[in-house]
């Protein structure tokens, strides 16, 4: 069967999914956006994407639980790039089944559609959670996996399905393993987010779960061009690969440098609902990223303090206008 060069993102209406859309695009690429469809015709962050990109995308409109429906989106695809999943932790708590649906089951639908059209590349979108607690840093690929919540679990799942079709039916499966992305158009459900909202709302006292769990950050470019340079690359074909700043804080201390940031002091009230269960909280993630170095050519350009604070810069930026900051519910605890 032959294919056009198009390229198909899955979960092109989220926060990483929208980015990378957009990267694409401006690279010249022809570009299917898969979305959730939903009674609003809402594309989610697409509908916000930047003018030079607006109608330069083909929009498709499904659920990725539905094998029809990605078989019929991918059908004039060359290449694919899978990212839609559900990735909240604490709503992985109280409904787990949801994600077995959507991060297993739809990642076996997206494997067997790119195994019987042909596709000639698909990386698919593992998460740092998958290791859990690092048992010895930096966390390389060959780090133990741990399902420590029901979401990381559903994503180690995803990530052997995929794995399971290239050793089975050899299959052009990549596996990125993005270590904790940030940016604009982040979910409020997630660290840096929620303390940009709530300091910009004018919140004197912030609510915050556990502070002392470390976390490696990306910001949104580095993990775009790990995506396509994963994409481009015939190296990553059957690897699974960190992409990861090789940096370490902790979230007490990512907390101080935003305030810093925004000029302002902050009280910090740890509020046991937005805990996770003590065996369940992942308290450590630092990646090693000299796989991703030695195959792909890719380094990080937000490294170290200084590159967390740009990075951290430019998403205060965004998320301090009106127009961004009022899509945010900044007094309600967001799973």
């Amino acid at each position: 069967m032959t294919h056009s060069r198009k390229i198909l993102v899955t979960g092109a209406d989220g926060f990483i999914g929208s980015h990378l859309t957009e990267a694409l695009v401006r690279q010249g690429h022809d570009v299917k956006a898969f979305v959730l469809y939903n009674s609003f015709n809402t594309w989610g962050w697409l509908d916000q994407c930047a003018a030079d990109i607006r109608g330069h995308f083909e929009v498709f409109s499904g659920d990725i639980r539905d094998p029809y429906g990605v078989r019929k989106a991918m059908e004039d695809c060359d290449r694919v790039l899978h990212l839609a999943a559900l990735i909240a932790i604490p709503y992985s708590y109280h409904s787990p089944d949801t994600y077995v649906d959507t991060n297993i089951k739809g990642t076996l639908n997206v494997l067997q559609a790119a195994r019987d059209l042909g596709v000639s590349k698909l990386v698919h979108t593992s998460t740092s959670e998958v290791y859990g607690t690092a048992r010895y840093v930096p966390i390389d690929e060959k780090h133990p996996l741990q399902g420590q919540s029901p979401y990381s679990a559903s994503k180690i799942g995803a990530d052997q399905m995929a794995l399971s079709f290239y050793r089975s039916f050899e299959t052009p499966v990549s596996i990125i393993r993005p270590f904790n992305t940030y940016g604009p158009r982040q979910s409020a459900r997630a660290i840096i987010p929620t303390v940009i909202t709530q300091i910009a709302s004018g919140k004197e006292s912030i609510q915050l779960g556990s502070l002392h769990p470390t976390r490696d950050f990306n910001y949104i470019e580095d993990t775009v061009r790990g995506f396509i340079a994963m994409l481009e690359s015939s190296n990553s074909i059957g690897e699974e690969i960190n992409i990861g700043s090789n940096y370490e804080i902790n979230i007490g201390d990512t907390v101080s440098m935003i305030a810093e940031l925004m000029n302002r002091s902050v009280n910090i009230v740890s509020s046991d609902d937005r805990k996770r269960p003590e065996k369940s909280e992942v308290e450590r993630l630092w990646a090693d990223h000299s796989k991703a170095k030695n195959l792909l050519g890719w380094e990080p350009l937000y490294s170290g303090t200084e590159g967390l604070r740009k990075g951290l810069e430019k998403t205060i930026e965004w998320f301090t206008k009106p127009e961004n900051l009022s899509r945010y519910k900044a007094d309600l605890y967001n799973i």
